[in-house]
């Protein structure tokens, strides 16, 4: 196997049956992850096992939320399940057990999203400024304890520019471009 992620698709195109990926899911060689998303877990990382499989049936996946606050250092939290955003009219992959879908407007689910390389795969995680935005955003959602705790820990990171923040909420996010800046002005 080339890629440490296979679906049921990519593996019929490889020669393998249902049988034989079956088969290597009973012995332990590969891990259901979803309906029809299998990984081998001795080749990548369990932080990236979920956002891998959800890439390898929607290649828009992008870690967001606590799980992306997380990866950026901006929480202690600890997850049951990782916090995967698609664009609002995408169909959520069926199975995913260990997986919180949420719906991103389409307009600007780009905002702010970059691709990182884990374990020879393209992933996308949105940047900690998109992230403390949206934790903003949707503060009625996650709690607004989240937001200010992210934002008050990367303002404390060295190199973070707060006008870059600001700069992305007034582009992308014009609504929370107040409560941001308000957080920001208590902060510094």
């Amino acid at each position: 196997m080339g890629s440490p992620v296979l679906t049921l698709s990519s593996a019929a195109q490889a020669g393998l049956r249902k049988d034989q990926i079956y088969a290597l899911t009973e012995s332990g060689e590969l891990e259901r992850i979803g309906r029809g998303v299998f990984v081998d877990p001795t080749r990548i990382d369990p932080a990236w096992t979920s956002l891998a499989a959800a890439t390898a049936l929607k290649p828009a996946a992008t870690l967001c939320l606590t799980s992306a606050l997380v990866h950026h250092g901006l929480s202690d939290a600890i997850a049951f399940t990782t916090d995967i955003a698609l664009p609002r009219g995408s169909r959520h992959p069926a199975g995913f057990h260990h997986v919180s879908w949420h719906s991103f407007d389409p307009d600007t689910f780009h905002a702010g999203r970059t691709v990182t390389d884990q374990s020879g795969l393209m992933l996308a995680v949105y940047s900690a400024e998109r992230t403390i935005i949206d934790c903003f955003r949707l503060a009625h959602h996650q709690g607004a304890d989240q937001a200010y705790e992210a934002l008050r820990r990367w303002v404390r990171q060295p190199g973070n520019q707060p006008s870059e923040l600001l700069a992305l909420a007034a582009a992308s996010f014009p609504r929370n471009l107040p409560r941001v800046r308000a957080a920001l002005e208590v902060l510094l």
